[in-house]
């Protein structure tokens, strides 16, 4: 699999991301839309379903930590 430059791309947020929970984000890479495990890249943060995220960390093969990519 082609380690396509992760960090950066915007996603949206199909399983809550937040303190406790392995949340799930799906994100435009690879030529197509992928799955990942994702945890809020700050730590007390809790985002929910649908909202557009940017990933900010990236460890192989499927887990991101995220942000929201606007201001709410």
């Amino acid at each position: 699999m082609d380690d396509a430059p992760m960090v950066g791309l915007m996603g949206r947020v199909t399983g809550t991301v937040g303190p406790g929970l392995v949340g799930e984000v799906i994100v435009r890479v690879r030529g197509g839309a992928e799955h990942f495990l994702a945890y809020p890249a700050v730590a007390k943060d809790r985002i929910e379903r649908g909202t557009v995220v940017m990933v900010m960390e990236y460890l192989p093969p499927r887990t991101v930590y995220v942000s929201p990519a606007y201001d709410a």
